[in-house]
């Protein structure tokens, strides 16, 4: 909106040049994103206190959690609004890669809301049913595939069903469009799931989150810019340097709510914040070409799924192959998904936290690593 707005003006005040430049765009989003999830945190976390949302703990789950039971939930609006207004402030609205990653978090964002909604406020054990859950998730990832292909970005070498590979220059792998498809909305649904189960503890998924964001927005940046690209031998996309400010929005709205979600938390992001961020990575990632980067930018998030798949498929192989759960110590894990098992081994939350997030930092730097070995 400022963007349109002040444009007309670049040439005649020096002020308005200002929004020439997607570098200054993105760092203004970022602390409008902070400001706003600094200033509106209090007022929502506050009216879902009076509505009495609060967080429902498993009884399954670690003992040490039963405290944070009644700890309001469905703090995940701060992120939404903290990202989608510095992006509509800061980012030109006539461009496509914007407008697809709006969508997707508010799509994600509102499922993940009507989820919360069933379980706390209208106190339904499960929530929204899981095949519910998924089949708009589905949906959506449908659409995105969709608009792609009838609608595929110009100016780019790459064609509408390509996918760029780490660690090779100007190599892509050309998948057939139903196999596009069906790829497209597996990125996004596993992306969004996979935030979703790593939302286990006080600050984890907001960290890990603002990180896997800006490390998107780097990538946004030097895809849209013909010089960096042409220099570090990538794929060039028109108008993608656009994404840096609503990676950047995201990543400032995720470290304004970790002010209210550190350990001890004041407020859980729930699945309303979970979803919407995986939602948008997952976009923000097939976007860009770079689905199977996302296993290195989100390297945590990625182990946290598969910890969870792993224990599953060994409980049900014992069952029919034994028919009776396992023992405690024939598990892979002590407890899925993977921080869980790192707290029954001893770890506090807090210790927890902290190495995972130098885990997702690592993983972030090999990401970016790749823009150079090739």
């Amino acid at each position: 909106m400022l963007y349109h707005l002040l444009y007309p003006y670049a040439r005649e005040l020096s002020l308005a040049n200002l929004v020439t430049y997607i570098s200054f765009r993105a760092a203004a989003a970022t602390v409008t994103a902070l400001l706003l999830a600094f200033f509106l945190g209090p007022a929502i976390i506050e009216r879902l206190r009076a509505h009495k949302i609060g967080q429902i703990v498993r009884s399954e789950g670690p003992a040490t959690h039963l405290g944070k039971r009644g700890t309001p939930t469905m703090g995940g609006l701060i992120i939404i609004i903290a990202t989608l207004v510095p992006t509509l402030l800061w980012a030109r609205l006539d461009n496509r890669f914007v407008l697809v990653a709006l969508f997707a978090t508010v799509w994600m964002g509102a499922i993940g809301l009507v989820d919360d909604y069933l379980k706390v406020v209208q106190h339904s054990s499960r929530g929204l049913v899981a095949r519910y859950k998924l089949a708009g998730q589905i949906v959506f990832g449908l659409a995105l595939s969709s608009l792609l292909l009838a609608f595929p970005w110009t100016g780019t070498v790459l064609p509408s069903t390509a996918t760029t590979v780490p660690f090779f220059k100007y190599v892509y792998i050309v998948l057939w469009w139903p196999l596009y498809v069906g790829f497209v909305t597996f990125v996004v649904t596993g992306t969004s799931n996979a935030v979703n189960l790593t939302d286990g503890l006080d600050g984890l998924a907001a960290g890990l989150s603002a990180i896997s964001a800006i490390t998107f927005a780097a990538f946004a940046y030097v895809f849209g810019r013909t010089d960096t690209s042409e220099y570090l031998k990538v794929f060039y996309l028109p108008g993608s340097g656009e994404l840096a400010i609503f990676c950047a929005s995201l990543m400032g709205g995720c470290i304004g709510f970790l002010w209210f979600n550190a350990h001890p938390a004041k407020v859980i992001m729930g699945d309303t914040g979970a979803l919407a961020i995986g939602g948008a990575l997952g976009t923000v990632a097939i976007l860009l070409k770079s689905e199977f980067l996302l296993l290195l930018v989100g390297g945590v998030f990625a182990a946290e799924t598969l910890s969870v798949m792993i224990q599953r498929r060994v409980f049900k192989y014992r069952m029919r192959r034994y028919g009776r759960p396992f023992a405690e110590q024939h598990r892979v894990f002590r407890m899925a998904p993977l921080h869980h098992h790192f707290e029954q081994l001893g770890w506090h939350e807090s210790t927890v936290v902290t190495r995972f997030y130098i885990l997702g930092l690592l993983c972030a730097l090999v990401a970016l690593s790749t823009l150079k070995i090739r």
